[in-house]
């Protein structure tokens, strides 16, 4: 991947890091469900200029279910009833183990082994979190945060099973469908709330909307286009680090040692179940092949590749050589 893809992919995951605490900071102006409904409200202004998604409307209302108004509504109630920022940033990405889980039953797909241990790392990980959380962190914000992880998972698969032609129209024109529930819920739970359109308030949104949405989302369609889904996938482990790091700078959140336990055993899971891990073995021993040749060894006649056995481990290594 060139430089500059990389580092594309770096302030995707920057900006989805810090959107957290963004959120954070809208929330101390609307209720969690509003805020949200209003996100997609503004999100769907914008279906003149994006293509048709150009698959069926039920694929549409399960992208837009499950994606953003399960997704992106749980999450910001998770975080209105306590659940740190940085916390949620990670607890988040165990949307990959969900995703997995889904595929295998909802559309037949068999994951790799080492899929299958990651998600089950990734989950242990968030036990630990779970069972070491301090008083300031209630289970219900844990279970609300992993809810929307789980509600991801099912929208990741329904968006691969539709297959939309252009990703960013699908997303658009799905954000037709979280108004409805979401300003509906809120009519019903969220009556008699504060509403402060200050400042903050429209920047928080402006922020989520622009550049955590669309920006991003689009960025990271754009790479996925550009790159093998295995070499841009792993940038989302960097999602958690700038969200911990981000509530740590602008919010004063110190992660408790479990905290921080759990998160390495997170983080170790997502590496396999992204693929990440068996990407750096394989590098690895591809190295120990080229080392363990000297060249005067060699015989022109046979070559490196036939002289190993063959030629694609040898490639990419000599091509991780090269850079």
């Amino acid at each position: 991947m060139p430089r500059r893809h990389v580092a594309i992919a770096v302030l995707v995951a920057l900006t989805w890091g810090v959107n957290f605490v963004v959120l954070h900071v809208g929330l101390e102006s609307f209720p969690p469900l509003l805020f949200t409904a209003l996100r997609f409200s503004l999100v769907a202004l914008l279906i003149p200029f994006v293509p048709r998604p150009g698959v069926g409307v039920k694929a549409v209302i399960a992208v837009g279910l499950f994606m953003s108004a399960g997704h992106h509504g749980l999450v910001t109630l998770g975080l209105h009833e306590g659940m740190p920022a940085g916390l949620a940033s990670l607890v988040l990405q165990l949307q990959a183990a969900f995703t997995i889980g889904f595929a295998v039953l909802l559309i037949g797909e068999r994951p790799r082994r080492t899929q299958l241990l990651g998600a089950a790392i990734a989950f242990a990980g968030i036990a630990i979190i779970a069972a070491g959380r301090g008083a300031h962190i209630p289970l219900g914000a844990i279970l609300l945060t992993i809810g929307a992880a789980c509600s991801w998972g099912l929208g990741n698969v329904a968006a691969r099973k539709a297959a939309s032609p252009s990703p960013l129209g699908l997303l658009v024109w799905s954000s037709l469908v979280p108004p409805i529930p979401l300003f509906s819920l809120s009519a019903i739970f969220e009556r008699g709330e504060v509403v402060s359109m200050d400042a903050s308030g429209v920047a928080a949104l402006a922020y989520v909307v622009i550049l955590s949405t669309l920006g991003g989302f689009g960025a990271w369609v754009w790479l996925l286009r550009q790159h093998p889904a295995s070499t841009v996938a792993p940038f989302t482990l960097l999602v958690p680090v700038f969200g911990i790091a981000s509530a740590w700078l602008f919010l004063g959140e110190t992660p408790t040692a479990s905290e921080l336990l759990g998160a390495g055993v997170v983080i170790v899971g997502l590496s396999f179940t992204v693929g990440l891990a068996g990407t750096l073995v394989r590098r690895v021993n591809a190295r120990r092949v080229v080392a363990a040749i000297a060249p005067e060894d060699l015989d022109p006649g046979i070559g490196l590749a036939g002289r190993a056995g063959g030629g694609d481990e040898l490639a990419y290594a000599a091509g991780e050589r090269g850079r």
